[in-house]
């Protein structure tokens, strides 16, 4: 049976960064906006937080059973090292996805958003076919394309809608930099995991483009956030401390575009998700001082 600090490493938590940048990037944004609610924004987090324990949960179990984990370098595969039964890491996904699931429709009854309800949904099916059920997308190169989506525009709009009503241009700017972060994550976790996912036919969208291809869009999401944030200022311009967040993420760029590979990527990846957590935390920042300065 696992240990209790299995099951945590289990849910990785170093990834979790990934869910409080938005919710703190969309808040921001709500204070800018003069209508911003700490109940919801709390709210916001839960189901972001809960949301990202399901998915690393159910991309666990998902993988455990194909063999996907059998050799890995990487966090505590929990079916995959035979710590824990696949029905339980089964399980401990879906009570995430529930929890995420009450604390998502108490948010859209406070704000009376009921139509929010089939994004929530979508966003809880989303997470399970990552890679659960027969064609999962996540072994088609699409892994990416979920995480901008669910962690970058719906988390961050989401969070600022629920307490505004509605969404400026900045905002926007802000959630696709916040998206980028988030998948430059995701891009430095898949470019360790190429040999071992090529091996078992995982076709992320490391595998499909190459050591060298990978790097170079590792790079390009960096730039992507940077363009985002300048954009973002051009209405909010203390948004520009987000730059200090793409900053951070050097370090972990360096190490990638000099070859760095398998194990050696463990510190660019966590550095890289930390950096995605500062430039949510300094945008929504530079939106709250623009609040005060207004």
């Amino acid at each position: 049976m696992a240990t209790l600090n299995q099951w945590v490493q289990g849910a990785r938590p170093r990834t979790l960064p990934l869910a409080v940048a938005p919710v703190v990037a969309g808040t921001g944004a709500a204070y800018a906006l003069r209508h911003a609610n700490p109940t919801y924004a709390v709210l916001a987090l839960l189901v972001a937080v809960s949301l990202q324990i399901g998915v690393n949960y159910a991309n666990d179990y998902s993988d455990g059973i194909r063999g996907t984990d059998d050799e890995r370098v990487g966090p505590v595969r929990l079916v995959g090292q035979r710590l824990a039964t696949a029905g339980n890491v089964k399980l401990a996904a879906f009570m995430a996805f529930g929890f995420a699931a009450l604390c998502g429709l108490a948010l859209v009854a406070l704000a009376n958003q009921f139509w929010l309800l089939l994004i929530g949904v979508l966003a809880i099916v989303a997470a399970w076919k990552y890679t659960g059920g027969k064609h999962p997308y996540g072994y088609l190169g699409l892994g990416e394309l979920f995480v901008f989506v669910f962690f970058g525009l719906v988390a961050t709009l989401g969070t600022t809608y629920t307490q505004v009503g509605h969404v400026e241009s900045a905002t926007w700017a802000a959630a696709v930099g916040v998206g980028a972060m988030a998948c430059a994550v995701l891009v430095a976790n898949n470019l360790r995991d190429i040999p071992g996912d090529r091996e078992v036919g995982k076709r992320t969208l490391a595998v499909r483009m190459g050591e060298h291809g990978t790097a170079v869009f590792y790079v390009f999401l960096l730039c992507v956030a940077l363009a985002a944030t300048i954009f973002a200022a051009h209405t909010r311009t203390w948004t520009l401390l987000g730059i200090l967040g793409v900053g951070a993420a050097v370090p972990s760029m360096l190490l990638i575009v000099r070859g760095t590979r398998g194990r050696a990527l463990i510190p660019a990846i966590a550095g890289t998700s930390l950096a995605a957590l500062g430039y949510g935390v300094l945008l929504g920042l530079g939106f709250y001082l623009d609040y005060l300065v207004g």
